[in-house]
């Protein structure tokens, strides 16, 4: 269905409706329902972005949730925080210059968390944004946060020692991706960034050399949480970050177990979106993804007030599936979270192999083989359908089992020997045996080469790697297409190491389209993307869409509250309660 406009009560700029997808467990397996509208808008109204938040149904004071995952969270200091795992600790103990209020349906909002509002576009041209910060919001020791310490907290995103988290807002203050070459942060730690200031302690100044009208989203993220100076203990504050959220660390046995006590100085009436009701959050990590699963269907104990942070095991799938009990103990969703196969179009340079490589792919055999559709749905765009100005479209109709003589027919008599490079991991293992079959039987020779696990993303990114195929993955930050597409296809970003466009697109008339929709309004961007993914599929074929990751999670009789993030796929925890 076409975009129409979305409304939210209160005042808020639509940006725009797309179809979402989400799934249900009727207790008779699972039924995917496509009825279910992505929206998105940003908040006008400064009311929206007030609290206290609405109160869960349900929902009671008291008791430990506890989340149970297989490996430990990468990084728990916000500025360097980019794990799913770690997006969705983060909001317990961390805030924002602004966040989403997300029904968990596919519909958000934009509001200021510690700012008044999602934040002002001073002369209209998206190069000067202010934001005001809200009263009464403090840190886990009772001082006031103030534009300084959110500053500053912003400031030691610069230092090269804290790396890993997202770098959008240095980038765009330094105007280059060599941000800590611009500015460092070591010999300046009592100054701040090139184009950012503090008028005064209620203000947060940016000012940029080009437009950036993505920045109300861009601020959403763990860069902009704030911190005191003297509380910076630099790579140790991944032990203990500073609390500004309704939560503060008690307890952290590195790769054991975390635990967050309730923060006392956290104010629900400055909090637009988090909730306070548990006692105590614990994080356990350590059991399988198997183990994880089948405690929690078990029901025993702390159990029942627990979830399994990683979705439910394709051994387990029937057995959760086809249980009727289990009907209200699941959370079933599509997420943001997209896989493809990514061309190296340096060495593949013919655009008609590269069109024949899309051709061949058994999408639904693909997804067979991840476990079905409680893993993963089929998917034909650049963009995920949870992307705000998603547009559905199939740029190489080949039906859902792929078509190797259409494919055949375009390679016209050639058989391209393709290396394709796979992480040595089960899942993608198991993906590369599949696509090898697929382009096999449509005239390609497929060679299959192993990368290490834990160096595969890093040599993928490196401009002069030896693959000609590689299997991708990309979530986007915020639900636009100006976090996926500019990130993935703009070619003046591709430097000799570092690469988040690993297909080495360069197109001239895309960059320039990219600047374009990057100057518009943020309410008039979503229907230009999806037009501009189109685009670049047909005219370039840069890579293979494949599939969509779902969310399934399974949680314990007294865990409630939890949904699916329509921002990052993953289970939210700011509405959790223990059902007393």
């Amino acid at each position: 269905m076409r975009p129409r406009a979305a409304a939210a009560a209160g005042g808020a700029i639509a940006l725009v409706v797309a179809l979402g997808a989400c799934s249900e467990n009727t207790g008779e397996g699972t039924k995917v329902d496509g009825n279910r509208q992505q929206t998105g808008v940003i908040a006008t109204d400064p009311k929206d972005s007030q609290g206290p938040a609405a109160e869960i149904d349900g929902a009671a004071k008291g008791g430990t949730f506890t989340i149970i995952r297989e490996t430990p969270i990468s990084h728990l200091d916000p500025q360097r925080t980019y794990s799913f795992a770690g997006l969705m600790a983060n909001p317990l103990f961390a805030r924002y210059l602004t966040t989403w209020k997300d029904d968990g349906k596919g519909g958000l909002v934009l509001v200021g968390d510690l700012a008044e509002t999602p934040g002002t576009n001073v002369n209209n041209d998206c190069k000067v944004w202010e934001f005001k910060v809200k009263d009464g919001v403090k840190f886990e020791d009772g001082s006031p946060i103030t534009a300084k310490e959110i500053a500053y907290g912003i400031a030691r995103s610069f230092d090269p020692d804290l790396t890993s988290g997202p770098t959008y807002i240095q980038e765009w203050l330094a105007d280059t991706p060599q941000f800590d070459t611009k500015w460092d942060f070591k010999k300046n730690k009592t100054s701040l960034p090139p184009g950012l200031t503090t008028p005064d302690d209620k203000t947060l100044r940016f000012e940029f050399a080009k437009p950036r009208c993505d920045l109300p989203f861009a601020v959403s993220l763990p860069t902009t949480a704030p911190l005191k100076p003297e509380k910076d203990t630099g790579v140790n504050l991944d032990q203990r970050p500073f609390s500004s959220g309704p939560y503060k660390i008690a307890k952290n046995q590195v790769g054991v177990q975390l635990t967050l006590d309730r923060n006392p100085n956290w104010d629900a009436k400055t909090d637009p979106v988090r909730h306070q009701y548990p006692d105590q959050f614990v994080w356990t990590f350590g059991p399988t993804q198997d183990a994880a699963n089948n405690r929690v269907i078990a029901d025993n104990g702390a159990d029942q007030s627990a979830l399994a942070f990683n979705s439910v095991p394709p051994a387990l799938v029937a057995k959760v599936a086809g249980d009727p009990a289990l009907k209200s103990r699941t959370l079933l969703s599509p997420t943001p979270s997209a896989n493809q196969l990514v061309i190296n179009t340096q060495r593949v340079k013919d655009l008609k192999v590269r069109q024949a490589l899309n051709y061949a792919i058994d999408r639904e055999g693909l997804v067979k083989a991840l476990g079905g559709q409680t893993v993963a749905q089929p998917m034909t765009t650049l963009m995920p359908p949870s992307t705000i100005g998603y547009k559905a479209y199939d740029a190489y109709p080949a039906g859902a089992n792929g078509n190797p003589e259409k494919a055949k027919e375009l390679l016209g008599g050639q058989t391209p020997e393709l290396v394709l490079g796979a992480a040595d991991n089960t899942d993608e293992q198991q993906i590369a045996v599949q696509l090898k079959g697929n382009l096999e039987r449509a005239g390609f020779k497929i060679t299959v080469r192993n990368i290490p696990d834990d160096a595969k993303l890093d040599e993928v990114k490196k401009k002069n790697n030896p693959w000609d195929l590689y299997i991708g993955n990309w979530a986007a930050d915020w639900p636009s297409g100006a976090s996926i597409l500019p990130v993935l296809y703009d070619g003046r970003t591709i430097k000799a190491e570092g690469n988040s466009n690993s297909s080495y697109f360069n197109d001239d008339a895309i960059n320039a389209e990219m600047d374009r929709i990057l100057a518009m309004p943020p309410a008039d961007q979503g229907p230009e993307w999806g037009k501009l993914d189109e685009r670049i599929m047909k005219e370039h074929a840069p890579v293979v869409p494949l599939y969509v990751d779902v969310a399934y999670n399974v949680h314990g009789s007294k865990a409630g509250g939890v949904f699916i993030s329509s921002v990052f796929g993953y289970p939210n925890f700011v509405n959790a309660f223990v059902k007393q």
